[in-house]
């Protein structure tokens, strides 16, 4: 054998074994404990979709997960320490839609999320409801635009803090419809909600899990809800059912995984998930909390991440929201 045909045939090997790794690797994963980082409190919708997707993975695999709260920095920290982990899959992110406000929001960021992470799936959309104190001389989407318009800068809504989907959700309507409205953050959802209940504020573009127990309890009304109807509130329009074609913001949560994970492990992982927010016993729970299963691809969750953040990029400088520190 000649020295060339030596290493043709030494080349072919080593690409072979190569490529015999790749599905080894995926069938020995996970090798240790998984941790999911959630960058937020415990009690959250993120971490109520955490918890559920955590308890069901780890049955399938018969391997140990766990959800690690890392809150601080309005989610930053959680997710720093997962871009520093090993890409090996076995630490994963969490993400909401702060991640993908951040680029547009933040002065400066540890990371480049769209590049220092690699998307694995969606996992839960939280709906917008548009929620009014009772004493307020409308019912429904219409009446609030009128009387917005006839009354500039007398309403203000209220948020779970800057940048956020409850934010974010009220500046992008206030864009829609031409109308003045003073923003009020506060230090989450339930210090806005009491808020709205003590007409402090007359308005929240709420998330579903807060907004829900009280339109329930007809402690506020509900005028819309922001992607799609939900079955805990079926009277309840959606935004252009309601009269304002066009307008789609709610909040989400999904998992992404460091930069380098390898691609078996992320499909592997995405598989997981998806039989997880399948199981009617996940969409029973999700329903519970006013969220609903979200199910994606890998590609369709990075594409939608991309969207994302483009999207809100416009709502953050069309409303000048200064950047944060």
């Amino acid at each position: 054998m000649t020295t060339a045909s030596r290493r043709t045939v030494l080349a072919t090997l080593g690409g072979v074994a190569a490529a015999s790794i790749l599905p080894a690797r995926a069938q020995s994963f996970p090798s240790k404990r998984v941790t999911l980082v959630v960058p937020f409190p415990p009690g959250g919708p993120v971490d109520l979709t955490a918890r559920q997707i955590g308890q069901k993975i780890s049955e399938y695999w018969g391997q140990t997960v766990i959800v690690e709260n890392r809150p601080g920095a309005d989610a930053v920290i959680g997710a720093q320490a997962v871009q520093r982990s090993d890409p090996d899959g076995h630490t994963l992110l969490v993400c909401a839609i702060h991640h993908s406000v951040h680029p547009s929001l933040k002065a400066s960021l540890p990371y480049k999320f769209l590049e220092d992470f690699v998307p694995v799936s969606g996992a839960g959309i939280f709906p917008i409801i548009v929620c009014a104190h009772p004493s307020l001389p409308f019912d429904d989407i219409k009446g609030l635009i009128d009387h917005a318009k006839a009354n500039p800068g007398k309403l203000s809504y209220g948020s779970a803090g800057v940048g956020g989907g409850t934010h974010l959700a009220g500046e992008l309507f206030k864009s829609m419809t031409g109308t003045d409205m003073l923003h009020v953050a506060h230090r989450g959802s339930a210090p806005a909600m009491s808020s709205l209940l003590g007409n402090h504020v007359q308005l929240m573009f709420s998330d579903g899990p807060t907004a829900v127990p009280q339109v329930q309890a007809k402690t506020v009304k509900a005028l819309g809800i922001s992607p799609a109807r939900l079955s805990l509130l079926p009277t309840i329009p959606t935004m252009p059912e309601a009269g304002l074609p066009g307008y789609e913001a709610y909040s989400w949560s999904g998992v992404v995984a460091p930069k380098g994970t390898p691609p078996d492990v992320v499909a592997k992982l995405n598989e997981a998930m998806t039989r997880a927010l399948k199981e009617p016993e996940t969409v029973e729970k999700f329903e519970r909390f006013g969220a609903q299963p979200a199910p994606q691809t890998a590609d369709q969750f990075g594409a939608f991440l991309k969207n994302e953040t483009e999207k809100w990029a416009k709502v953050v400088a069309a409303a000048n929201i200064p950047r944060q520190q």
